[in-house]
């Protein structure tokens, strides 16, 4: 079994709140809550003061919410309104201010909690992301699982791909492959796109037919145990690639590469992205990468820190992230490559398998 490391979170958590003179703080983000208690039901509350975790959550949830908390809140079902029972919890042990996240609350329920309590709201910025960046150990285990599991589902399904299938028929496959593994659920909509469509970075996987030496690019993940991995593979189907594929395609895999060898912790975000975006411009390629190289894992598919041009921030020791650099030029299609990786002490390691190799359909 894991260590169970909720304690140790929720301590660390009541010590920021203390730093930012904060007495306590309404936790709303799901996967925040996830992180704290354990919980994984599609809805709650939690209140974290000094001296108390309380979980609030409906009726829907009253067997599973004390079981999977267990110990580490308070439990708190009720049958009619949860914003009444967090009034009541609220009113019970009064505070003088009270923090919110303000990237979760809408506006109007914002102003629900003002009403609810005599406390100070101040909105707070990312306080629990900021836990969740530097991975435990099973969290890296749990992430790399996943990975696997996706990359198996895509060599299985990869042989099968055939001209004339529509990308739903290949999402469709890839799709019931990884649940078969045991994907929780897919962290994000499977992304299928052929020919000029995969020049979209973010393609809608459409009922467009595949034909015969095209790109095909798949960006797919896998869930264990609520942490998400994120690949992408661009292959050509129904026959060899021609000159112009081969170029594009190696050059993507070098400007991978080189980001895969030498990231490490402390360098910026910006420096990460350099080492993979240098490559690509160096060829004339430079405005056809007009995307960050990556972006961090865990809970969330997206989620601190961010390689990008505009990230002065350093990268974590043991964080998660993506290294996925993509040239795409519209009316021919994209390339682009991902893999996912851990920044430990000893330096980056894949969790995927890195074969990059340009594969052929034939």
């Amino acid at each position: 079994m894991p260590p169970d490391r909720r304690t140790e979170r929720q301590s660390a958590l009541r010590a920021a709140l203390e730093g930012e003179g904060l007495d306590g703080l309404l936790v709303t983000h799901l996967p925040n809550i996830r992180y704290l208690t354990g919980f994984t039901g599609s809805a709650a509350m939690l209140v974290v003061r000094a001296d108390a975790t309380i979980l609030i959550t409906d009726f829907r949830y009253a067997t599973q919410a004390p079981s999977e908390a267990g110990s580490a809140a308070v439990v708190e079902v009720d049958q009619k309104s949860v914003w009444e029972r967090l009034g009541r919890v609220l009113s019970a042990a009064p505070i003088e201010t009270l923090g919110i996240e303000g990237h979760s609350l809408t506006v109007r329920d914002a102003e629900r909690v003002g009403a609810l309590t005599r406390a100070r709201v101040v909105p707070t910025a990312d306080l629990v992301e900021r836990l969740r960046v530097a991975k435990a150990p099973e969290e890296v285990a749990a992430i790399e699982t996943a990975a696997v599991l996706a990359q198996d589902a895509l060599a299985e399904v990869l042989p099968s791909v055939r001209i004339g299938q529509t990308e739903l028929d290949v999402a469709a496959a890839l799709e019931g492959a990884l649940r078969r593994r045991g994907s929780e659920w897919h962290p994000f909509p499977t992304i299928v796109a052929s020919g000029p469509r995969s020049a979209l970075p973010h393609a809608r996987t459409s009922d467009r037919v595949l034909g015969r030496g095209e790109w095909l690019l798949l960006d797919f993940g896998a869930q264990v145990d609520g942490y998400c991995a994120d690949l992408t593979s661009t292959v050509v189907v129904g026959a060899r690639a021609d000159e112009r594929q081969r170029t594009v395609h190696e050059l993507v895999r070098s400007a991978q590469q080189r980001a895969l060898e030498h990231l490490r912790p402390g360098m910026t975000g910006k420096e990460g992205d350099a080492l993979a975006r240098e490559v690509i411009a160096a060829r004339g390629f430079g405005e056809a990468f007009g995307h960050s190289l990556g972006h961090g894992l865990g809970l969330e598919v997206h989620e601190a820190p961010r390689l990008a041009p505009t990230s002065d921030s350093p990268l974590p020791m043991h964080a998660v992230v993506t290294v996925e650099p993509g040239v795409y030029l519209p009316g021919w299609g994209g390339v682009r490559l991902e893999d996912d990786v851990y920044l430990g002490p000893d330096g980056p390691r894949r969790l995927s398998d890195g074969r990059t190799e340009l594969v052929e359909l034939v």
